[in-house]
């Protein structure tokens, strides 16, 4: 018996490409608590490659934002005791390609927040490969209040 991420379990219905699982074109992260922060493992397929053997920047790019957009959702949640995560935005995100990044075996991303204030949290987050880091991700997200676009996709 699998369990559910925290995207399945609390945004079944999401649609977004990096991690709705109501996507079935999109990268369907799953993510999952460990620790401080959340765990998710990602195994690429060939059509996510920038060249034989080597993942695209823009699919690290949406890799790191989903998963830190989601450490983010969950600490807000725990933080306010809430029994679900807000709706949470990318108010900004920068990503480091440390080294080009395998294509050909499962990925681990892991994120935790570092600063946290009301309704924002900083997230930090990495992909490795044989606790190895290819990639860095530092970024600012937001819980959305009515009116926005967001509020409530979840």
């Amino acid at each position: 018996m699998s369990r559910l991420s925290v995207q399945e379990a609390h945004a079944p219905q999401n649609a977004c490409f990096g991690c709705g699982p109501a996507n079935p074109k999109g990268l369907r992260i799953r993510s999952f608590p460990e620790g401080d922060g959340l765990v998710c493992w990602f195994t690429p397929e060939p059509h996510h490659e920038a060249f034989p053997g080597i993942l695209n920047g823009g699919i690290i790019g949406t890799l790191l934002d989903c998963h830190s957009n989601w450490c983010a959702a969950v600490h807000l949640m725990e933080k306010g005791g809430l029994d679900h995560p807000p709706c949470t935005v990318t108010a900004g995100f920068s990503v480091k390609l440390l080294k080009p990044t395998p294509s050909n075996r499962e990925l681990t991303l892991r994120g935790h927040v570092v600063e946290s204030a009301d309704a924002r949290a900083v997230v930090e987050a990495v992909i490795e490969l044989d606790g190895e880091v290819y990639d860095t991700c530092r970024g600012t997200f937001v819980a959305v209040k009515p009116g926005h676009p967001a509020y409530h996709r979840w």
